[in-house]
């Protein structure tokens, strides 16, 4: 079988998913980094939705951020991430639908001219008061990571980084706690590493490295 493919964004918080996934699941596949402005041929022929993550296993596409997570942890789940009430779908849905929502009409406000940015904080930061009363441990659902943690604390990332200053700011010590972590954290940091524009002869990138 040939390595698998992920054609993946950086910055992108869904693709922050696929990369912790497949990292915490130790399997190594090939990274492919794409520029959203300028995409590769060969991504816009892989991927039906032309969006990152796009996970390629021979004729197989996986073209949904969470589906790629769901694939790796399927193969390996050292870290037990799968083990997780169905509350913690439900949470992820919610981030990834009215929250989600929130959160684009806050950072990319003149996209959205008929949208009051303050009024859309406001509706997001409800669902963050919502996870600081769930954490009353180190993580969403017991002591170490779930689905949940990795599938949400990108986009808590996201919003926290619209206004720094504000958000920490903001009467949620167990979210900030729960956020520096991650951010800090020697996982983050091995996914965020940089890499060049993939064109189309470059040299093979396995990710995660080691």
């Amino acid at each position: 079988m040939a390595q698998p493919i992920l054609y993946s964004f950086r910055r992108c918080p869904y693709a922050m998913r696929a990369r912790l996934a497949i990292q915490s699941a130790q399997i190594q596949v090939e990274l492919r980094e794409i520029l959203l402005r300028d995409k590769a041929p060969e991504f816009l022929d892989c991927s039906p939705s032309k969006t990152v993550p796009c996970l390629k296993i021979d004729t197989k596409i996986i073209d949904e951020s969470l589906h790629v997570m769901a694939w790796a942890l399927a193969q390996n789940d050292p870290e037990n991430w799968l083990e997780m009430p169905p509350k913690g779908y439900e949470l992820i849905a919610h981030f990834d639908g009215p929250f989600k929502q929130s959160l684009d009409r806050t950072k990319y406000a003149t996209r959205y001219p008929d949208a009051n940015p303050k009024t859309e904080r406001e509706k997001a930061s409800v669902f963050i008061q919502k996870l600081d009363e769930q954490l009353t441990q180190p993580f969403l659902f017991k002591n170490t990571p779930s689905v949940a943690d990795m599938a949400i604390l990108p986009f808590v990332r996201q919003f926290a980084n619209i206004d720094k200053t504000w958000f920490f700011a903001q009467p949620w010590p167990n979210v900030h706690e729960w956020l520096n972590a991650f951010t800090q954290s020697d996982r983050f940091l091995k996914i965020m590493d940089k890499y060049p524009k993939w064109t189309t002869g470059d040299p093979i990138t396995l990710f995660p490295t080691s």
